[in-house]
């Protein structure tokens, strides 16, 4: 497998966790009469899916098939996992703590995938994918830290 390849496959995986941490953050969410964060969170969902799609169709122009459904194993270890067991019950504090982590583990898959030998092409797409990424955290950590006030 090419480090093209596996590092595609790997930010998919996360990008599709956060897809989904986000669209049930957002359900939760409505739930609690907070619908500006739901509208928020349901944006970064979008912007989640987006960037999947994109790290997917470079793939195949590459000429790598990406599998990405991932796998058992990957899917207990990714950050968003533990949001299905706590937004159960969750505030909105409680909700962006959780995504709060979830982007924290975003972050450092992009980072590491930076750190790879990987092609300039896919380079140019996780470093401008990183930054959105970067500023989608420190948008998530803002929210939370204003609803501690």
């Amino acid at each position: 497998m090419s480090k093209d390849k596996s590092v595609t496959e790997d930010l998919i995986e996360t990008l599709e966790d956060g897809k989904e941490g986000f669209a049930k953050g957002a359900d939760k969410l409505d739930e609690s009469n907070a619908p500006a964060l739901a509208m928020t969170f349901r944006r970064l969902s979008d912007q989640r899916d987006r960037f999947a799609k994109e790290l997917q169709d470079l793939a195949t122009a590459y000429g790598d098939e990406v599998d990405d459904s991932g796998t058992i194993t990957a899917s207990i270890h990714r950050g968003w996992m533990s949001l299905k067991d706590a937004l159960s019950g969750s505030d909105p504090d409680g909700v962006l703590d959780v995504a709060e982590q979830g982007e924290d583990h975003a972050k450092k898959k992009y980072e590491n995938a930076l750190q790879e030998d990987i092609s300039p092409g896919l380079r140019a797409v996780v470093q401008r994918q990183y930054a959105d990424v970067q500023a989608a955290h420190d948008e998530v950590r803002s929210m939370r830290d204003a609803s501690k006030r």
